[in-house]
């Protein structure tokens, strides 16, 4: 099939459409100062995991322009794999993007635009969450003084943008222990984002990721991925901050690691899974997802949010847990493409 690699970039990013051009074959100078080799995007790993099941892959551009969205009324790929996470930069328009290939009646892969406004609006997130039996932490949310929403919660708390992904907004001082705390959290997250505050329980215990093949019913869990906190300087907060997920000089980022979840026992493996598979369907994620979980020292297990399109890098969780299954990359992106071909009728 003919199938284009829709991302997005925005102003800021100043990105190029196509991967920089593979190195020229190294000379002797060359070979006596090697230079780092520089790590490829997931789109570039997709790109070429495509390329070898057979598929003829292209990359298209969306960079927040009504050009932009013309060209893509034009694509004549077959299946577009869909890398889009914001419109201009702007993370809530993720779901505009998955409303429009629908418009246009193009084939896409990931969640459509309704799992990306429901898992995108952590608190709306949350109480689909309740309504379904899943557990998850109380929560509150504030906006320039008013309270849109208030379990009865206590501290410490977490505070986050309401609708932002990646951690972004989240660092060491996300957790709180104090009503002042508190108030200047949601001032800093007001100002910084212009952004409702989800102000949410923190649930001290085990990270847990699970990674989701498929769609509803149909879906399966991954073997179970953590974030290993035990290594951070005592006092600091065991979250998935910005700079534990993404600063790779910092501190943080060096003294945590993903790695296939141990020393769970059978019961408590099933009920994360299944309590993951159940998320996954209550905020109707299809072809690929990802639920972040706590485990309490109690045994209690926690939704914080699910992810629709969680992010394919080689290196990253999902792949990580795919592995772990039997499944190479390659497979991987394979079984995504064909998820996504399941749903739609042959054409003529």
């Amino acid at each position: 099939m003919k199938i284009s690699v829709l991302y997005d970039v925005w102003e800021e990013e100043g990105a190029t459409p196509e991967p920089p051009p593979e190195p020229k074959p190294a000379t002797r100078k060359s070979k006596a100062r090697k230079k780092k080799k520089r790590e490829k995007e997931d789109r570039e790993e997709i790109f070429e995991a495509l390329e070898k099941l057979g598929h003829e892959p292209s990359y298209l551009i969306l960079d927040g322009s009504p050009q932009g969205l013309t060209s893509l009324a034009k694509c004549e790929a077959d299946l577009i794999f869909n890398l889009t996470e914001s419109f201009a930069g702007d993370d809530t328009k993720e779901m505009h993007v998955a409303a429009y290939l629908d418009l246009l009646g193009l084939r896409y892969t990931g969640a459509g635009p309704h799992a990306s406004f429901l898992a995108q609006d952590k608190a709306i997130a949350k109480k689909m969450f309740a309504f379904h039996g899943i557990r998850t932490p109380y929560f509150a949310t504030s906006y320039r003084g008013t309270i849109e929403h208030a379990h009865d919660i206590a501290f410490p708390l977490i505070v986050k943008p309401l609708a932002e992904d990646g951690s972004i907004g989240i660092n060491s001082n996300a957790v709180v222990d104090s009503v002042k705390q508190l108030m200047e959290r949601v001032q800093y997250i007001q100002d910084e984002f212009d952004s409702p505050a989800i102000i949410e329980e923190y649930i001290e215990g085990r990270e847990i990721y699970a990674a989701i093949l498929g769609s509803y019913e149909y879906a399966q869990a991954l073997p179970l991925v953590e974030l290993d906190f035990s290594k951070l300087p005592k006092g600091t907060p065991k979250i998935a901050s910005y700079d534990v997920k993404f600063e790779k000089d910092a501190e943080a980022y060096k003294l945590t690691k993903s790695s296939i979840a141990e020393d769970l026992d059978a019961d408590t493996m099933e009920r994360l899974t299944e309590t993951a598979l159940a998320a996954h369907r209550a905020v109707k994620l299809r072809d690929y997802g990802r639920v972040d979980m706590r485990l309490s020292a109690k045994g209690e297990v926690y939704v914080l949010e699910a992810n629709p399109n969680p992010w394919l890098s080689s290196k990253q969780e999902f792949a990580m847990a795919a592995k772990a299954s039997g499944r190479s990359y390659t497979q991987l992106i394979g079984e995504i493409v064909e998820l996504a071909m399941g749903r739609y009728r042959p054409r003529n």
